[in-house]
């Protein structure tokens, strides 16, 4: 799979821009600030329906204008696919396939995946817990669309409980009847989410502790702990039990919601006594993870986004990734990089096709 063209109209820094990318690798090069991260989060809107680095789709319209326009086309076992995505402001966005709405926009997720590689990957080692869980229902989300549904069902009924238990906390007055009604989808979603995550953890981790060991020349074991309240002994009950707490904080306080993922070194915390380097490492191996689920359950590779990785690794790290670009482990590759002159260094072996963009300060 690859993306064959891509235009942008008002989207960040992108007043107006064409590309026809190789469908192997593209290195997108340019000062710092130029829009090379811009290309890129275009790229993942297109195929995810959101930004990588944008909570918000509005914010992802150019300054001072109204609307942006992303269109381009995947091709994915031969065959081309034109997905438009368009956001007006104030209104919802409109997501085209040939020019066709989908009757969810969540059908849209996990047909053209991608992976991305950013600076702030190691945000999911050294931050909270919700960065992890994004991680991890952002993969599934592409790879299951049976967990995207419950994920999103689980979020409705979990954001209906805790507005209930606030007017119970006004009002004084527990309704144990309506509570209930509550209870019963949130316990029995929460353990369908709980047993997907807990089987993809299993599935993930022989590729990262792979990579790992590839990237790190074997100096150290990696691993993925599931750490879960519904783990925990009678969780429905002690759920139930837990209301009077719930009432008190205003929010539902037991719950897959609450879920984290603890990753270890040789047996250690990287995230307490991990170094900068092997935190880049893990991070890496994480996201070379992704890739290969991805591959594995869709059948065909997933688009590699890679930002800015350079400033980021040694060269041994950097020279053995790019060993990997060279055996044609990837499919198509984005890379960005403010040095085209390193990048041109480090691709020169490289026997794929490789095309350079030049992006200027005020976009391409």
């Amino acid at each position: 799979m690859y993306l064959d063209k891509l235009s942008l109209t008002n989207f960040k820094n992108y007043e107006d821009a064409l590309f026809t990318f190789s469908r192997q690798v593209n290195v997108i090069v340019g000062p710092n600030g130029s829009g090379k991260t811009n290309l890129l989060d275009a790229i993942y809107f297109l195929a995810l329906s959101k930004s990588a680095f944008q909570s918000l789709d509005a914010l992802s319209v150019t300054h001072n204008e109204d609307y942006f326009i992303l269109d381009g086309t995947f091709v994915k076992h031969d065959r081309p696919t034109q997905i438009t995505i368009s956001l007006q402001r104030g209104q919802r966005k409109a997501i085209l396939a040939d020019k066709k709405p989908y009757e969810r926009v969540s059908e849209h997720i996990g047909r053209f995946p991608v992976v991305l590689m950013a600076p702030n990957d190691t945000d999911l080692v050294r931050e909270h817990s919700e960065d992890r869980r994004q991680f991890v229902d952002g993969v599934l989300a592409q790879l299951d669309p049976e967990y995207l549904q419950d994920y999103l069902q689980y979020q409705h009924v979990l954001k209906q409980r805790n507005s209930l238990l606030k007017l119970f906390a006004d009002r004084r007055n527990v309704d144990h009847d309506l509570l209930d009604t509550y209870d019963e989808p949130l316990l029995y979603i929460g353990q369908r989410i709980h047993d997907r995550r807990k089987q993809f953890i299993a599935d993930l981790l022989p590729s990262v502790q792979a990579h790992y060991t590839y990237l790190s020349d074997g100096r150290e074991a990696v691993t993925i702990l599931y750490d879960s309240d519904l783990d925990k002994m009678g969780f429905d009950d002690l759920f139930v039990q837990n209301r009077s707490r719930d009432v008190a904080m205003q929010r539902t306080t037991m719950g897959v919601h609450r879920d984290d993922f603890d990753f270890l070194i040789d047996g250690i915390s990287l995230k307490r006594f991990g170094s900068q380097g092997q935190q880049k490492t893990f991070v890496i191996a994480l996201k070379l993870g992704q890739f290969d689920q991805l591959q594995q359950e869709k059948q065909t590779r997933p688009i590699l986004l890679l930002d800015d990785i350079f400033d980021k690794l040694d060269d041994g790290r950097i020279a053995k990734l790019i060993q990997r670009v060279d055996e044609g482990a990837f499919g198509q590759l984005f890379i960005t990089d403010a040095r085209p002159e390193r990048t041109q260094h480090l691709l020169a072996s490289v026997q794929s096709d490789v095309r350079y963009f030049r992006i200027g300060k005020e976009g391409y």
